[in-house]
């Protein structure tokens, strides 16, 4: 293998003070959910806000100073290019931070606000990071990879040490795969420690792209779809992470964003934790499949750089989801009382009215009547469904939107 543990071992030393260990933390409320025990990994708290800092950390300190006069560059959309930047403004070396167009305002923000210079070039990662291998030619530059590279895989393995360290005994670990960097050092190292540790990969179904490369036993490229776990978007593998991972990895599993967004919710609502939709793939595998009753498992929350915006869709979505948001369209006679009679029926079931919308001008709103859609929070699936039931009980015609 291209990392050994000695390689982790080595990375862990060289942490200083400004690698954070982060908590393990038991979860009553993930144990009763998956019945397994869970253990929650939580390197959301690591500065920059993901475990990528690790890496770029690791990969940046060992540079020779002649490499830190040419200073780094490197392609990301977000958590890379932020451990990179924050990196090498410790280091005082140039940065620059080759990103997409369309890369979040807020991460385009937060990466200049560590000193790197951004670049905003191509539509997606892969013209990014064509950009900063042309950087890196003309510049002298040293590329900084985001996930296939040694220094940077052995670096993230100190995950692993960590976990081995706070729970001894662990059975299992979920582990968030795009490109495949986490997920090697976390096998380099637990596996070396303990090989009955059970590791399992965790990816989007939008983007299967290790794992239909260990099922075929080549790299493959996938041209993917959409998903808000942006994290783990990676169309192609590594060279040395998909070596590592055939070797050692036990299982690697899909998960889609529904069951993606309803993780984080839970982690919000329950935890008080933020965590980014790549980070929450493995609780998300655990709540949706309940795969190891009894087992004690941790899945690593691995980031928690979550856009402001999608963070109140996040949230909208997660009440639907778990029946406790519901959106409603009745149409009614355009005369004083028609609302209150329907408000009164939805007040006999403590069903809290959160907004309200009048049409009288659609198409399919005949005149003489009113189209009134109604956003109502409940306490969970078994009531929106008592709900539904009460309003056919009473003949009230309506369409269920959401």
């Amino acid at each position: 293998m291209s990392v050994t543990y000695d390689d982790v071992v080595n990375a862990q030393k060289a942490q200083d003070d400004v690698i954070r260990k982060t908590s393990l933390t038991f979860s009553d409320t993930f144990t009763k959910l998956t019945g397994s025990k869970v253990y929650l990994k939580n390197e959301f708290e690591q500065k920059t806000g993901s475990f990528k800092l690790r890496g770029a950390y690791y990969k940046i300190k060992t540079l020779s100073e002649e490499e830190k006069k040419n200073g780094v560059v490197a392609a990301s959309a977000g958590n890379h290019a932020q451990g990179v930047a924050f990196a090498s403004s410790l280091e005082k070396i140039n940065c620059t931070i080759i990103m997409p167009k369309n890369a979040s305002p807020a991460k385009v923000a937060a990466t200049r606000g560590y000193g790197a210079t951004v670049v905003l070039e191509g539509k997606n990662y892969d013209e990014s990071w064509t950009k900063a291998q042309e950087i890196a030619k003309t510049t002298g530059a040293t590329i900084i990879h985001a996930f296939d590279d040694s220094q940077i895989i052995a670096a993230q393995g100190v995950i692993g040490l960590e976990i081995i360290e706070q729970l001894p005994d662990v059975d299992e670990i979920y582990v968030p795969i795009g490109g495949g960097g986490l997920v090697s050092g976390v096998l380099t190292a637990v596996k070396s420690k303990n090989p009955n540790v059970k590791i399992v990969g965790v990816q989007s179904k939008s983007f299967p792209s290790m794992k239909n490369s260990i099922d075929s036993g080549n790299i493959e490229t996938v041209h993917g779809g959409f998903t808000v776990a942006d994290g783990i978007s990676v169309k192609t593998p590594g060279k040395q992470t998909f070596e590592i991972i055939k070797e050692m990895i036990d299982e690697i599993v899909l998960v889609d964003d529904d069951e993606i967004l309803k993780a984080i919710f839970l982690l919000m609502e329950r935890s008080k934790s933020v965590v980014e939709p790549a980070g929450a793939a493995g609780l998300a595998y655990l709540i949706n499949k309940k795969p190891s009753p009894g087992k004690k498992v941790v899945p690593i929350l691995c980031g928690g750089n979550v856009d402001m915006y999608l963070l109140g869709q996040i949230v909208a979505k997660g009440l639907a989801t778990m029946g406790r948001m519901m959106k409603i369209f009745i149409l009614l006679k355009d005369k004083p009382g028609a609302l209150k009679e329907v408000v009164d029926e939805l007040a006999t079931l403590s069903a809290n009215i959160v907004e309200v919308v009048h049409d009288r001008l659609s198409s399919n709103v005949h005149a003489g009547t009113t189209g009134v859609t109604l956003s109502l929070e409940t306490e969970d699936q078994k009531h929106t469904d008592k709900l539904i039931q009460h309003l056919k009980d009473k003949n009230i015609e309506f369409k269920v939107l959401t």
